[in-house]
């Protein structure tokens, strides 16, 4: 077993945080990564009104006793609500785990976060956002390198040398990401200082992730040289699976299309369509380098179980050199 900082702090299992991706971690999803032994993380983004917010924690909650994780995107074009309503929400359920992403989180939220006895994790790309959130009180930073799937900033740093730079600058306890996708990245990661991993794009071949099987058994096939880089044009750079929508996002870039234009393609209902319907030229799909790992659809536990057992054995192996 594999105990760290992180693990402690948080009352999880493995050192092993789910991503959180936009029409995907929702309720069910979250409480099986969390059972499974890693941390899972609703994403508020995805409802539309309070009661639904409320709905979904309400959900998590009937499905694991295990900690669970809220995030709140500081992008205004990324959420449903005004931010005030969802931690309206996070403190009437008295949610103890919150994620920020985007920008820096505005004081009075930071302050609520304390308030509330919240434990408080933001996720940015780079040293100075990190020592930033540090200042403000943050309990544990994010950071995940180029190879990532979704957002990666636009610094283009991989994660073998973003990490360890994050941890030399700040005091606080790091998860490192981008590119994780078994025991022999989880070890590296950790290898590099970070306290815990964070896991996305491997957790789309999952049983539990819904999204469609058609999406699923097409990621099975997927190589390291099967994502690209979107929107850089827009200064919003995300890697994405190469698809049909991806390589007409490109195109529409290359010809200098202005942002309605290049929105048309990569939408997020596009996206959620894709997800529940199947259809694989419908939207983009945020998928990192490390899909070429994912070779066979399996339960989140079974999947957590083997990532660690291969991390023992690595870290086995190197004690008895």
């Amino acid at each position: 077993m594999i105990g760290t900082k992180i693990t402690r702090m948080l009352g999880i299992e493995y050192p092993i945080i789910g991503g959180t991706m936009m029409w995907i971690s929702n309720a069910d999803f979250v409480a099986a990564i969390s059972n499974a032994g890693g941390l899972g993380i609703l994403a508020s983004a995805m409802y539309d009104s309070r009661e639904a917010f409320a709905d979904a924690i309400d959900r998590i909650r009937e499905m694991t006793d295990k900690p669970f994780a809220v995030n709140i995107n500081l992008f205004p074009a990324m959420r449903q609500m005004d931010n005030d309503i969802y931690m309206q929400v996070l403190e009437e359920k008295k949610v103890k785990i919150v994620e920020t992403s985007g920008h820096s989180a505005p004081e009075e939220l930071c302050r609520r976060f304390k308030q509330a006895g919240m434990t408080w994790i933001h996720k940015c790309v780079g040293v100075r956002y990190a020592q930033k959130v540090q200042d403000m009180g943050a309990d544990i930073v994010t950071v995940v390198g180029y190879e990532n799937g979704g957002a990666t900033g636009k610094l283009d740093i991989g994660t073998l040398v973003l990490v360890p730079a994050v941890v030399d600058a700040v005091r606080i306890p790091i998860i490192g990401g981008g590119g994780v996708s078994d025991g022999r990245s989880l070890m590296a990661v950790l290898s590099l200082g970070a306290e815990a991993v964070i896991m996305g794009t491997r957790l789309l071949v999952t049983r539990e992730c819904p999204i469609h099987d058609n999406l699923k058994n097409a990621l099975i096939g997927a190589s390291e040289l099967d994502t690209t880089l979107i929107m850089r044009s827009l200064n919003a750079t995300h890697r994405v699976w190469r698809n049909p929508a991806a390589d007409n996002c490109a195109d529409l870039e290359a010809c200098g299309a202005d942002f309605p234009e290049i929105l048309g393609v990569v939408s997020g209902q596009r996206a959620k369509k894709m997800y529940d319907e199947g259809d694989l030229s419908e939207g983009i799909l945020a998928c990192g380098q490390g899909i070429c790992f994912a070779r066979e659809i399996v339960p989140v536990k079974t999947l957590f179980d083997r990532i660690m057992s291969q991390a023992d054995e690595i870290r086995n192996k190197l004690h008895a050199a």
